[in-house]
């Protein structure tokens, strides 16, 4: 069974969720506001977090900042008015995915489904990568376990949230071929990109060129896109 948590000051939101999301084989805890919350999130361990934006004590940014410095877990947002940049707040933050309000909650298990898919198990110790793999992909400096869902840059692990790693490896998969913005953003949400949410593959792209320092294995192509540039070993 998968353990979700809620951390929204609606009390009324929480009772018809779980009883929604038991249908589902997932049990959802609840918490009103960002310190019981995160009191909930260190003392066991959850499958995801669905944030609200509008929290007191701290808002839901400030939030997945804290929660993202201490845990992979992954991040689905709440935004009240779905405002375009609260989404792009919340991808910078770390936020795996967001959902405007009001929504349904087939919507918001949807939405869990797919970051899992793209997330894979989270939490486990690294694992040593194979000699010989074809689901592992080389290049200098940067190995890409597919299967293991593990990064190792030089002899050291990288933690990317979900939506890093499938973006580290659509490009990889094609070094050199030039993806545009809108085909990353379709090809990572499994629908048509809107114009207006093209940034958030700016934000990812400059996660993940932060995480793999000191390689420069991520090309941009002012006005066209971005290419993967590593070199095979």
């Amino acid at each position: 069974m998968r353990r979700l948590l809620l951390i929204d000051d609606d009390e009324q939101l929480a009772a018809p969720l779980a009883a929604f999301f038991r249908r589902f084989d997932c049990e959802l805890q609840a918490a009103t506001t960002p310190s019981a919350g995160l009191a909930l999130l260190r003392a066991g361990r959850f499958d995801a977090a669905i944030l609200d934006v509008m929290l007191p004590e701290m808002d839901g940014f400030a939030l997945c900042r804290t929660i993202r410095h201490e845990s992979d877990v992954p991040i689905v947002m709440l935004t009240a008015r779905g405002d375009v940049m609260d989404r792009v707040i919340g991808l910078e933050l770390g936020a795996d995915d967001y959902l405007p309000k009001p929504f349904e909650p087939r919507e918001l298990l949807a939405r869990l489904q797919t970051v899992w898919r793209r997330s894979g198990d989270r939490g486990t110790a690294a694992a040593p990568v194979p000699a010989a793999d074809g689901r592992v992909l080389r290049f200098d400096g940067l190995v890409i376990d597919l299967d293991r869902r593990q990064v190792l840059r030089g002899e050291l692990p990288v933690e990317l949230t979900g939506t890093e790693f499938e973006l580290l490896v659509l490009l990889a998969r094609e070094p050199q071929k030039v993806f545009h913005r809108d085909e990353i953003l379709e090809r990572l949400r499994g629908q048509a990109a809107e114009d207006l949410f093209t940034r958030a593959v700016d934000i990812l792209v400059s996660r993940l060129r932060k995480k793999l320092e000191p390689l420069d294995c991520i090309k941009t192509l002012r006005g066209v896109g971005y290419a993967f540039a590593g070199g095979r070993p």
